[in-house]
């Protein structure tokens, strides 16, 4: 449950205390089999997203069912991309589910919206493009950012794939994952699904311009 004033689109994590110092190698191509569903999802999310905005346009409501089903594409896509490209922090498998996995080290929760602006609606891709791109600078190449976690190759391109990739280095050759390099990479992949919430209609509430860094998120008021 998301705490009352809390933003709406929540996202934590949990740095796998016992990760592999080789396994970063193959696990983007152990999760071919995600990548060919996501491809499909991720269509149907745009599809979805449509049929919102013209619900939104006219009743002021985002359908649940759409509503749930878009969170899941997102909780899906967030939890292959910290397994084998962003982040890289777990060496659990991500299930195949839309559905929240409370035990899963990385978790996306967005509060669903009783009412949504229908004025808001027609603007909130103009609103959204100065967010997008310096998301599009620090974390992906250019506008593939529309294509949420990417391609999820081995790893995420921009400065989430560098600062992954240094990361996982030194995890291989001392053991340890470099935990302020965690703290940073959850707090840019929590900017990114803050900013695509919003860009997708599922909440109103702007994306603040600021990196909430570590595995949880801030204190409310803090």
């Amino acid at each position: 449950m998301i705490p009352a004033h809390a933003h709406p689109v929540q996202v934590t994590a949990v740095l796998d205390p016992r990760l592999s110092r080789w396994k970063w190698l193959v696990k983007w191509i152990l999760a071919i089999p995600h990548h060919i569903v996501l491809l499909f999802l991720q269509v149907t999310f745009l599809l979805v997203s449509v049929v919102a905005f013209v619900s939104i346009l006219v009743t002021a409501r985002y359908p649940r069912p759409l509503f749930r089903f878009n969170v899941g594409v997102m909780r899906w896509s967030t939890r292959v991309g910290y397994y084998c490209s962003m982040v890289l922090g777990t060496d659990a498998y991500p299930p195949f589910t839309l559905k929240d996995v409370p035990g899963y080290p990385v978790q996306v929760d967005v509060s669903y919206p009783e009412r949504l602006s229908r004025g808001l609606v027609l603007v909130k891709w103009l609103l959204v493009v100065p967010q997008l791109l310096v998301v599009a600078i620090l974390v992906t190449s250019g506008w593939s950012v529309f294509r949420y976690v990417e391609e999820y190759t081995p790893f995420s391109s921009g400065l989430v794939g560098l600062l992954s990739l240094v990361a996982v280095v030194v995890l291989a050759f001392t053991g340890t994952y470099p935990r302020d390099l965690f703290d940073l990479l959850v707090g840019l992949l929590r900017w990114m699904v803050r900013v695509l919430a919003y860009g997708f209609l599922l909440t109103d509430t702007y994306p603040p311009f600021r990196l909430d860094m570590g595995g949880d998120e801030p204190a409310v008021g803090g």
